[in-house]
């Protein structure tokens, strides 16, 4: 009799989690596709104090159904392996499927960072810099993040190349 009573509520917890991994096994949409994002836009914004801010553009597009409900973002700008821009995002309004839609980051130059930048180019001037920008994309809850890294390079005299981009990945994350 004691057994019994002991035996149910571990039967029963089972039970819940088997239920609990059913539904989400049923959750999942095999013809679900990945949302790219790329990078649209990247400008200096006007700063109030001494140190630089920026505004980062993001075309995000929905190739599924279902709405893309993105949670936040955290992001980083390199450029020759220093990280000269870090930030975060978060209140992004829902991605409609079948649809696309440009988010905007807002984020602030790393001080140190950036004289570490100024002291290299000083001392080794290239025409070409290169970049990097990494960023991971929150879709919240049991969804997947999503990475997305971008690298390439862009010339100090502005002499940009109109494909410039050498490496764009979307991965996701589990």
């Amino acid at each position: 009799m004691i057994s019994r009573k002991i035996s149910s509520p571990i039967t029963t917890f089972l039970l819940c989690c088997f239920l609990l991994l059913l539904q989400a096994c049923a959750s999942i949409d095999p013809d679900y596709e990945e949302p790219t994002v790329t990078i649209s836009s990247f400008k200096a914004l006007p700063s109030e104090g001494g140190m630089p801010n920026f505004e980062i553009g993001l075309q995000i597009i929905n190739p599924n159904s279902t709405p893309f409900r993105l949670e936040g973002v955290v992001y980083t700008v390199s450029i020759q392996g220093h990280d000269v821009v870090k930030g975060v995002g978060k209140d992004f309004p829902v991605l409609e499927g079948y649809s696309e839609q440009t988010i905007k980051l807002t984020g602030s130059a790393n001080l140190f960072a950036g004289v570490r930048l100024v002291m290299d180019l000083m001392n080794s001037p290239n025409k070409d810099l290169s970049y990097e920008f990494e960023a991971k994309l929150d879709t919240g809850g049991f969804g997947r993040s999503i990475r997305v890294k971008e690298t390439g390079l862009f010339r100090m005299d502005g002499k940009n190349r109109a494909n410039n981009i050498t490496d764009s990945s979307s991965t996701p994350e589990t």
